[in-house]
């Protein structure tokens, strides 16, 4: 089984923010690795951004444009 980097609690509040009044773990655990998958990609996105503009670190905005364009798929 592989690692998880996301915690499973964290998606079950997450859920019942949404609205949920009961959720199962076989639902929180697919939100995790749907959020895990979609976080890398941008994570990754972000990545080229950073390389482009010739820096190292990562920065806030990497991330918001790299977001924006994987939502606007």
């Amino acid at each position: 089984m592989a690692k998880k980097d996301l915690q499973i609690a964290p998606m079950h509040r997450i859920i019942k923010k949404a609205g949920a009044d009961r959720v199962s773990d076989e639902a929180a655990d697919e939100l995790r690795i749907i959020l895990e998958d979609v976080g890398l990609n941008i994570a990754r996105d972000a990545l080229d951004f950073t390389r482009h503009a010739h820096r190292k670190t990562v920065k806030a905005e990497d991330i918001k444009i790299a977001a924006k364009k994987f939502l606007a798929k």
